[in-house]
């Protein structure tokens, strides 16, 4: 082959380019939908500089529906066929004034004759009121003829050798008993060539879709037609490449529709294309395909509106980056499923269903059959269903009545998502990554297969699941980012604090942990803000300008409508009400994080349904931050228990504030004064009897001595008050001034410790078999708590395995800052389970 120049334009394409002769493009109805897509292919053909071009067109977007509609309603007399016609006709004459302007006089002429011998086929059908088949395939194929002239007499206008070619004039096809176009290859050959002789013209334009048969009778290709001329005219032109011109970049790894993440597919082989194609990807039908598989020929499908793109290349080679290329969902089907103990060691049984099946003209889509030959089930198209359940009925009638046969089932609203790659093959784990993702998503599988050349993986799935089983698995083989539909509940101080800390952080988490955290719902106590696509970091203006009454139901459903793969709610609120849903919310599979002591602390029966509810669901359950903020101390305590250590005793300082107090009183300033200065700084609560109660400090215990796995309840705890029963009722500003009446206690406390050589510490404790207690006590100067930073928190576990010295954790244990990046923590914990590579 001579060496030939590359436009600029063909620059991102494959080093092939340089050195082919003969390229075969065709073009699909959205490529050719008017006249100024025409010019667009037309520019796109002249950019190129192969030695031989030959363009198959489809008809115009929408003609070819347009013209069965004619022959329907001319079929059964509908005097409306007429005004149809005529719109067809001005669409037509139309184009090609746009497109040809001044020199449009011999396409019209051309184009009217065309459309009077239609008008003349429509007007004999109206008289016989039917429509045969032959008149159909005649009238329906008449689209790629009217296009393949536009597109030829523009190119001729402007210059250019070019030739139209009816495929009709050379293509010889008959279809076989299965429907199935062959084609009559040596006669089509035989024909082209003397058809080449008599117009050896540089470029030629053929007509897509159209044939004839052995008789001579003019006949169509089937859906996918003018694809399939592409292929053929490929083969018949002995071509080096086959561009199928489309709307998008390529083959992408999903439906964009429903996972928008899909990715575009450089390469793929001919047996991954053929598998996605069966199960209802836009790639190219496996018929399609064909006469190229049989002569190695290339075929890549490329987008006419972004001709710079190189797009996918389908060849025989097969790349193995990566175990999965693509999913693909096919709906509307229907199981099939015939069970009985009388199935077991019988020969000819599943030839029998199929029988019975392929008698129904019933097609099987899939099948699965277990070891035990118990069961066979097939996976037939919906519509088709009901028609084969009876069938298997009738067929197994003896069976049934027999009780060989227990029942013919029949579940329709299934689709079918199937995972295609040649990296597959020989490749441990593939399925279960598969079903693991599905697992996590909450997608039940109803049946499964795979084929022995291991490309292939189906599942058959409630259609209700299938755009969230696709986005899951999509994800799980890193197709996709790991997306998360995310709530926050509780936007104050905390809340807000992970807002920013989620917004701060997402573009580092995609681009390197693929982790994708969609923020779709804020809600407060009595607002709540609802976003399809996302909420960025502006979303407290939006919040203010546009929120509704709340509604947890709304907001729950909202969260879960998007059939993301994960679902996520972070309670940053303190409501107990909240806390009441967390067992509802994980039973849905909704994963719940919080700050809020409620669950962890409240009610030990609430508390055992929620665990019981994150178990059975599989949903994660995290609330490290309710804790000692963002450090690990329950981490820690999970790990300790997890790996078979026991707990002997907690004991611990949880109160930033109250460490920051204590740590400060001396006997140089009264204890009332402390306290206002930690509420000046905004070290305390607004009340700050929250903090000395002591009851928050107790729920920390409960929690902890929970996770210990000891069913503690806040009632159990013995909690020392540092507000007198005088003051507990009292108004906040009353109480402020009324606090100096606790001092001359303090200070005599106080006094008490230091004679001792003590300090005193405001400590949480627990020991099995003993009441658990919080309160002041006295701790010698060289303890560990008595020497913490103002506002630290500790924890020392002391096990079977740290009997003699106890394990401690140390660290800030308060601020809004520290307790969401706690929460943060959790929320990557919990991606990380999920499969974000973290």
């Amino acid at each position: 082959m001579s060496s030939v120049a590359v436009s600029p334009a063909e620059s991102a394409e494959s080093s092939v380019d340089a050195v082919v002769r003969t390229i075969v493009h065709k073009f699909g109805g959205t490529s050719v939908a008017n006249a100024e897509r025409y010019r667009h292919v037309a520019q796109l053909l002249l950019a190129r500089e192969e030695t031989l071009q030959v363009t198959v067109v489809s008809a115009m977007k929408g003609v070819t529906d347009a013209l069965i509609e004619l022959a329907t309603l001319a079929g059964a007399a509908d005097p409306q066929w007429r005004e149809r016609w005529q719109a067809l006709h001005t669409r037509h004459n139309d184009a090609a004034v746009a497109l040809l302007g001044e020199r449009a006089g011999a396409t019209l002429e051309w184009l009217d004759g065309r459309f009077q011998r239609l008008s003349d086929v429509l007007s004999a059908l109206a008289v016989i009121g039917e429509l045969p088949g032959e008149v159909l395939d005649r009238v329906q194929g008449m689209g790629e003829v009217f296009s393949a002239h536009l597109l030829g007499h523009y190119l001729q206008a402007l210059g250019e050798d070019c030739a139209v070619l009816d495929a009709r004039e050379v293509l010889v096809v008959e279809r076989t008993p299965l429907g199935v176009v062959d084609v009559d290859w040596q006669t089509s050959a035989s024909k082209l060539a003397h058809w080449r002789s008599q117009h050896p013209a540089r470029r030629v334009v053929v007509t897509g879709f159209v044939a004839r048969d052995s008789k001579g009778h003019i006949t169509t290709l089937g859906r996918n037609g003018s694809d399939f001329s592409g292929a053929i005219f490929a083969a018949l032109f002995a071509a080096d490449e086959l561009h199928i011109w489309t709307d998008v970049d390529g083959v992408l790894s999903a439906d964009p529709r429903v996972v928008p993440e899909a990715v575009q597919l450089d390469t793929l082989s001919y047996d991954e294309a053929c598998e996605l194609a069966y199960f209802g990807a836009k790639v190219v039908h496996p018929q399609t395909m064909t006469p190229a598989i049989k002569r190695g020929l290339p075929i890549i499908i490329r987008n006419t509106f972004e001709p710079d793109h190189p797009g996918t290349r389908i060849t025989a080679e097969s790349s193995r980056r990566g175990p999965i290329k693509g999913l693909t969902l096919s709906p509307d089907l229907a199981v099939l499923n015939l069970e009985g103990t009388g199935l077991i060691g019988v020969p000819g049984t599943a030839e029998r269903v199929f029988a019975a099946l392929r008698n129904a003209q019933v097609s099987v889509v899939m099948i699965s059959q277990g070891s035990s030959e118990h069961s066979i089930c097939c996976v037939v198209k919906q519509a088709e269903s009901e028609r084969g359940r009876a069938a298997l009925l009738q067929s197994f009638s003896h069976e049934l009545a027999a009780g060989q046969v227990q029942r013919v089932q029949l579940r329709q609203g299934v689709s079918v998502l199937a995972a295609v790659g040649d990296g597959m093959a020989g490749q441990p784990g593939v399925a279960a990554r598969l079903f693991e993702s599905l697992g996590r998503a909450q997608v039940n599988i109803l049946a499964i297969a795979q084929g022995s050349s291991e490309r292939n993986i189906s599942v058959a799935i409630d259609s209700a699941d299938a755009s969230l089983a696709l986005r899951a698995a999509h994800a799980g083989f890193w197709l996709s980012p790991q997306t998360f539909s995310v709530g926050v509940i509780g936007p104050g101080n905390v809340g807000a604090a992970l807002l920013r800390q989620l917004h701060a952080a997402q573009p580092q988490l995609l681009a390197k942990a693929r982790l994708d955290l969609r923020l779709r719902a804020v809600a407060s106590r009595s607002r709540m803000l609802l976003n399809e696509c996302g909420l960025k970091d502006d979303w407290k203006a939006a919040f203010d300008a546009d929120a509704q009454p709340a509604d947890l139901d709304q907001f729950t459903e909202h969260l879960l409508s998007a059939r993301l793969p994960h679902t996520l709610i972070i309670d940053c609120s303190g409501s107990t009400e909240v806390a009441d849903r967390y067992a509802g919310w994980l039973a849905a599979g909704i994963h719940v994080i919080t700050p809020n002591k409620q669950a962890g602390a409240g009610p030990l029966v609430r508390y055992q349904t929620i665990r019981e509810a994150a178990a059975a669901s599989g949903a994660r359950f995290r609330y490290e931050a309710t804790v000692g903020a963002g450090l690990p101390v329950i981490t820690t305590l999970r790990d300790l228990v997890d790996t078979g250590d026991e707990v002997t005793a907690i004991a611990g300082i949880f109160s930033g504030t109250l460490a920051w107090l204590f740590n400060k009183y001396d006997g140089s300033v009264p204890f009332s004064e402390l306290v206002g200065q930690a509420r000046a700084m905004g070290y305390t609560e607004p009340d700050p009897r929250d903090d000395l109660s002591g009851v928050d400090v107790a729920r920390k215990l409960v929690i902890l001595a929970r996770e210990a796995g000891y069913p503690l309840s806040l009632e159990e705890v013995a909690v020392e008050s540092l507000v007198p029963e005088a003051l507990q009722q009292a108004s906040v500003e009353d109480f402020m001034q009324r606090l100096p009446e606790v001092d001359a206690g303090f200070a005599e406390r106080l006094a008490d410790a230091q004679a001792c050589g003590n300090v005193l510490r405001y400590v949480a404790r627990f020991e099995p078999g003993q009441q658990p207690t919080v309160g002041l006590v006295e701790l010698p100067a060289d303890h560990a708590f008595a020497n913490l930073r103002l506002t630290d928190n500790v924890v020392q576990f002391t096990t079977r395995r740290y009997c003699d010295n106890p394990l401690v954790v140390q660290g800030p244990g308060a601020g809004p800052e520290v307790t969401a990046a706690g929460v943060f923590a959790d929320v990557l914990r919990v991606a990380a389970g999920e499969g974000a590579r973290l």
